[in-house]
């Protein structure tokens, strides 16, 4: 179910998931929601942890109002053959594919089993594979999910690759270690309710990823006057000290984190560039003196 309607969020420039999920509730109302699978993959489950301390909207008003998570490692109360088997009834409905974690990909995936099934290990890359190709959207969530982040680190040895790497076909991205749970939330909202968000050439959505760290900081106008910070705890823009935040995409600044109390520039330290497509090992050093 998709309204053919222009999001008007786009145009106000007010992106709030509370605001886009009670515009989609209206429009799901009457309808069936859509299903959803959220697979946890090569990674830290740093993402569905990050979507349980969503909390304007929270997880209830999501799974109440939004869509349905069919599937879901941590959330879902069945367990072996009978969970899987939910994925599988999932991959001949409507859903959206969310994929938390790179893919493992030596050996054929055997680096990382999902599941087994009628006797036989079931591997990330085979169930993202399998699902990917039937998802009318996929989605990315987190850094190793849209780019192999620190899953696939030197030297990685499980060679694990983004989501984008082992699909042909388009994958929404939205980087962040952990991913913030407004994209999250945000990004399916826009899908329910409108379809596909503006991307970037990355495939963020412009939503959330429009403008650099830099761009809104906090401590901007310390760098427009030439007033840097010579350690941690200083007054002054930390861009001496190693601060990725005028190569990092995210609305970190206004949105914050933990329930929009603080965030990393806020508690003096620096932007390491999670959100970065070449975290971590192309954001090295994280901190310079």
């Amino acid at each position: 179910m998709t309204s053919k309607e222009r999001c008007p969020l786009t145009e106000v420039k007010k992106h709030t998931a509370r605001r886009l999920v009670n515009d989609v509730a209206g429009m799901v109302e009457d309808t069936k929601k859509v299903n959803a699978i959220w697979l946890e993959v090569t990674g830290c489950s740093g993402n569905i942890i990050s979507l349980l301390n969503s909390e304007n909207p929270g997880l209830y008003d999501i799974l109440t109002d939004m869509v349905n998570f069919t599937y879901n490692n941590t959330l879902m109360g069945s367990e072996g053959e009978f969970a899987f088997e939910k994925f599988l009834e999932t991959l001949d409905t409507e859903f959206i594919l969310l994929v938390d974690g790179a893919v493992s990909t030596k050996e054929k995936g055997r680096y990382n089993i999902v599941a087994n099934y009628n006797g036989k290990n079931i591997t990330a890359l085979e169930a993202i594979q399998l699902a990917g190709g039937k998802a009318k959207y996929v989605v990315a969530v987190g850094t190793c999910a849209s780019h192999g982040g620190i899953s696939a680190a030197k030297p990685n040895p499980s060679e694990s690759k983004s989501v984008q790497e082992v699909l042909s076909r388009q994958v929404i991205k939205l980087p962040g270690c952990p991913c913030h749970p407004d994209w999250v939330v945000g990004t399916i909202a826009h899908l329910v309710g409108y379809g596909m968000p503006q991307l970037d050439d990355e495939g963020r959505p412009l939503l959330f990823y429009g403008v650099t760290i830099h761009d809104t900081c906090t401590r901007r106008g310390f760098f427009d006057k030439g007033i840097f910070a010579q350690k941690f705890g200083e007054e002054g823009c930390m861009f001496k000290l190693g601060c990725r935040g005028p190569v990092t995409k995210t609305d970190c600044p206004r949105r914050k984190w933990n329930g929009y109390v603080n965030w990393p520039i806020g508690d003096n330290t620096n932007c390491i560039g999670c959100a970065q497509s070449k975290f971590p090992d192309g954001m090295e050093p994280f901190v310079k003196y």
